[in-house]
């Protein structure tokens, strides 16, 4: 089951990661309602990842991502927003690493970005920009969606 989500997660991050990168300014890292959780120091293995809570919260990320792209392909632009909400707002109580946090916050920015897109374009794009984030930080991670 568990290969199965890492699996699906990867194709969604493969399929929407094309989109064109969009660097976020300080200003919109700053505006993100995310408070930063305790960070965990590395390991050479990414035993943080070996972390349940952590490895579930981010599957929830993936599920919530798929519900968002999910509507945006029917076209429901309000069912879109709801997911994008979660993934603006939610409280976690997992650790993050530090050099991840900045992933999250844009993450977070691009949500707000859906919440707020008057139309199923601009919504897609800040979509496909959430995706990337999520592909960088597992890069940045060392840690495989395939």
């Amino acid at each position: 089951m568990k290969q199965n989500m890492i699996l699906v997660v990867g194709c969604v991050l493969i399929a929407t990661a094309c989109a064109e990168k969009e660097q976020a300014t300080t200003e919109a890292l700053d505006k993100a309602p995310m408070t930063a959780p305790e960070t965990v120091a590395p390991t050479a293995e990414n035993e943080i990842w070996q972390n349940e809570s952590l490895r579930m919260h981010m599957h929830d990320h993936a599920e919530t991502l798929d519900e968002l792209n999910f509507a945006l392909a029917d076209g429901n632009l309000e069912a879109a927003k709801t997911a994008a909400k979660w993934l603006a707002e939610h409280e976690s109580d997992v650790s993050v690493q530090s050099d991840w946090l900045p992933h999250l916050y844009r993450m977070r920015t691009e949500a707000e970005a859906v919440q707020t897109a008057s139309d199923l374009a601009t919504a897609r794009a800040a979509a496909e920009r959430i995706s990337a984030q999520c592909q960088e930080c597992h890069v940045a991670a060392g840690v495989s969606t395939q």
